[in-house]
């Protein structure tokens, strides 16, 4: 019945350093759209085939979750470039790697990641196929 995932919803409490970690440390392009209940501009993180639109804690947009809350997301991204360049780029940008490298089991097969946390403190693994 399900084919795969469009996209998630993250609940920020830091709108300015959650658009700029998840744009300028993790390389996802923000955009524009109009949607919701009533439609008015909302904005989402856009990377390959997905996106995550965001809602800003205490004005999140109609429907919802049930109870919306920063902090409460564990992600995980392949990576587009080596694990290698990943751990280098979080840490030109300041950002700590809570562990890793590591093998972990993922939805196609075997992962090498490491964890960061955005700054909502969701948890965010950043992987990369192991062959």
């Amino acid at each position: 019945m399900i084919d795969h995932l469009d996209h998630l919803v993250l609940t920020t409490a830091r709108e300015a350093q959650c658009i700029a970690f998840y744009t300028g440390v993790l390389g996802m392009r923000l955009e524009t759209f109009v949607g919701g209940t009533p439609p008015v501009a909302r904005q989402a993180f856009c990377f390959g085939n997905q996106k995550i639109n965001l809602h800003i804690k205490g004005r999140e947009f109609e429907p919802k979750a049930h109870t919306p809350m920063p902090g409460a997301l564990d992600l995980c991204f392949i990576a587009s470039v080596p694990l290698d360049a990943v751990m280098a780029r979080l840490q030109a940008a300041g950002v700590a790697i809570v562990e890793g490298p590591v093998l972990r089991t993922g939805a196609t097969g075997k992962l090498r990641s490491v964890y960061v946390r955005d700054p909502d403190l969701n948890l965010i693994e950043i992987s990369e196929p192991v062959a």
